[in-house]
């Protein structure tokens, strides 16, 4: 299997690393904990929000080996992964993470797989909430200019 590429340049993610990124939830998860945030972000306030999203439970409720388990497929997999690919800054120092340049490539294309996220759910409520009017609305809106 390839590894993560980039073009000559060493900017622009190529397709199939924009399709792996994107494929496994818990690192669309981490993507969605990031976006709208400037400041890094410890890895274990992310771990509990992501761990919530995939229980539908508030961050507080989830079990310690729910935690846990996010936590160390991030530190071993999802977040080195990123990082690689220049999606993601991750400081190993302290443990914290913030989105990086190559974010913007990636952007577009969690608009598009948000839609495959369940209703009803604590992520979807919290993408709804999002500044800027939320991340799904957004969709929603644009879906319905190209019907008309």
């Amino acid at each position: 299997m390839e590894g993560l590429t980039t073009n000559q340049e060493g900017n622009d993610l190529s397709a199939n690393t924009i399709l792996e990124l994107l494929a496994n939830r818990r690192r669309r998860y981490l993507l969605y904990a990031l976006r709208g945030h400037e400041d890094p972000i410890e890895l274990s306030r992310l771990a509990e929000q992501v761990a919530g999203w995939e229980h539908d439970l508030p961050p507080d409720e989830v079990a310690k080996n729910q935690y846990k388990s996010v936590y160390v497929s991030s530190v071993q997999c999802h977040v080195p992964k990123l990082d690689d690919a220049g999606v993601v800054d991750h400081d190993e120092s302290n443990h914290t993470v913030v989105l990086d340049d190559n974010f913007a490539q990636l952007e577009p294309y969690l608009r598009l797989v948000v839609k495959d996220e369940p209703e009803n759910s604590t992520l979807n409520t919290a993408l709804q909430s999002e500044p800027g009017d939320g991340l799904i609305t957004q969709i929603r809106e644009n879906v319905a200019r190209l019907k008309h």
